[in-house]
Order: C-alpha cells, then structure tokens, then sequence
C-alpha cells in the first residue's frame, strides 16, 4: 500500500529552556507504507558554511579573517518515519551534519551526529540520548499533525528540553 502525497509542510523545533529555535516551510511528500505508517521526506534549506580565521605565519599574533563563505551546491534530505508509536528522523546530504533520531514515547532512544569529515580518519558518529515525554500524531486518514517533546542527554548531563512540530497541510 505505497501511495504519495505532495503537501506543504511546516517543521519547528523549539528548546523550552535554550535559546534554540528552527523552523522550515517546505513542500513534502508524504508516502504511506501502512494503515498507520508514513514516510516523509523534505529538501531543507542549506546550511551555510564559513571560515572565520587563519594564522598566516608564525609570526603573526592574530589571526587573519577570512570570509569564504559558501552554501554547498547539494540538498539536505530530511526523511521522517511516522508512526503513532514512534518517529525517526534523518538528515542527510552535502557531507555537513548529518544526524538520526529515535524517539518513542516514554522510552530513551538514541540520537546520533556525524559531523563533517575533514581527514581520512573514519567518521565516527557522536551518540547521545533522548527521552521522549511525550508523542502524539493527529489526523486520519493522513497525518496532520506530529509533537515530539523530548529531553536531550550525553550520559548524566541533560543538554535541554525539545519540542517538534509538524504539520502537514491538506
């Protein structure tokens, strides 16, 4: 039962106690795998990348600034899998970040990072954790509307409380 829906999408990612806000408004296809499973996938927008400074030589006591500054040519996918139990969320493209999480409420899940390889040094993932407080998933026959509030944490330390939104526009 494969079908596809192309459909404005809003993402928004809020901390309630960090000064960290993102939202994306873009169009999305929403392909549905079951009765209750969907696949979404987006193209977000680029992150842009810049060096600030270098030191030329050793005799020089500061640093030169630099502003080569460039947006990478290739899109980002950002894929959710949806489900009223569980969402993954993936972010791939033009070797910068790229990240996946888990989440399923009342349950830690893992949220990992891979950051942008600059040697020939195999790239590791950063691994940290989530609680997932709470997941809800409105709309029938299509989902409307995704709220993901989370806690983020690297072993005992909590790194902020999250929430994610997402609607779907019919």
């Amino acid at each position: 039962m494969l079908t596809h829906h192309r459909k404005p999408v809003c993402l928004s990612l809020i901390s309630t106690d960090l000064p960290v806000w993102s939202v994306v408004e873009t169009a999305g296809t929403l392909y549905q795998k079951d009765t209750d499973r969907f696949h979404l996938l987006l193209t977000a927008p680029p992150l842009i990348s810049c060096e600030v400074a270098s030191f030329q030589s050793p005799q020089d006591t500061l640093p030169q600034t630099k502003s080569n500054v460039y947006a990478p040519t290739s899109p980002r996918i950002l894929w959710l899998e949806i489900s009223p139990y569980r969402v993954i969320m993936t972010m791939q493209g033009n070797a910068q970040v790229s990240y996946r999480h888990f989440w399923e409420q009342g349950v830690y899940g893992i949220s990992r990072f891979w950051l942008p390889a600059e040697s020939l040094q195999p790239n590791y993932p950063i691994r940290l954790r989530n609680f997932t407080s709470s997941l809800s998933l409105t709309g029938h026959p299509l989902p409307e509307h995704l709220r993901v509030e989370y806690e983020l944490w690297a072993e005992k330390v909590q790194l902020g409380r999250y929430v994610l939104n997402l609607e779907i526009k019919h």
